[in-house]
């Protein structure tokens, strides 16, 4: 099912590293030939299919390879302390020539959850940087609690949506809840680290680290990058369309 390679863990500095700064890169998570398989699957989909929704690895074997694969699985289960499980998948294939990011933001934002174990690993399947539009994260950010947000400054830069979520309680309360594309105005953009992540690698982030992107501005590449959230077992998540978590291993 997966290439035949030996899962590593974080070593010690990489692990202080992520404590301190609330994300780790780590190198060579998924092979060329992993890459590839996954990104010609996704191209072969008929475009007037629809959404590919946030669960596709539920259902669709390539999604899956790539949320629950080990090398990922393996270091998210040594950063959550216990067994994680998957709740979220999402393929984002940013085009040049302007194609929008998403703005700063915490992911406990959009993903409510009890404990708090939500955390991330964000994998670039073609090489990414500033240029074309990469991650950039806020090193420390996760030690000062959730941030205030407001609506989306620089529209030529990000997504703006804004849509109602229903919402389930532990207690089985139910409830909608508006949620909008949140942005965060306490950094500007050369208050950001701009992450230079190379084909294969991924970055492992907490949902409390403050992270985004930016408008691909390259005239003939694109940004392609696969990020998938997890939590730890026995954490509620309440947003309904993510409750159909399935265990990463």
């Amino acid at each position: 099912m997966f290439a035949a390679t030996d899962a590593r863990l974080l070593n010690n500095a990489e692990l202080e590293f992520y404590r301190d700064n609330g994300y780790v890169v780590a190198a060579d998570l998924l092979s060329a030939q992993e890459l590839s398989d996954f990104i010609d699957s996704e191209e072969s989909v008929d475009p007037d299919s629809g959404p590919r929704g946030l669960q596709n690895h539920n259902h669709d074997e390539a999604w899956d390879r790539v949320a629950r694969h080990p090398n990922v699985v393996t270091i998210v289960r040594q950063l959550l302390g216990g067994r994680p499980w998957v709740l979220q998948s999402m393929y984002m294939a940013k085009q040049p020539s302007g194609g929008t990011g998403v703005a700063l933001h915490q992911d406990t934002h959009y993903i409510r959850n009890e404990p708090n174990t939500l955390m991330a690993c964000w994998v670039a399947f073609n090489d990414t940087g500033p240029d074309n539009g990469g991650l950039c994260v806020v090193p420390g950010s996760h030690k000062k609690g959730l941030f205030e947000t407001d609506r989306v400054r620089e529209s030529e830069q990000h997504t703006a949506w804004e849509k109602d979520y229903e919402m389930k309680g532990p207690d089985g309360e139910e409830w909608v809840e508006p949620m909008y594309s949140f942005d965060i105005h306490a950094y500007s953009e050369d208050e950001v680290t701009k992450l230079e992540v190379p084909a294969g690698s991924g970055v492992f982030f907490t949902s409390m680290t403050i992270h985004g992107s930016y408008a691909n501005l390259t005239q003939d590449r694109r940004r392609l990058a696969f990020a998938t959230h997890f939590v730890r077992e026995g954490t509620w998540v309440y947003r309904k369309d993510l409750q159909d978590m399935v265990a990463a291993n």
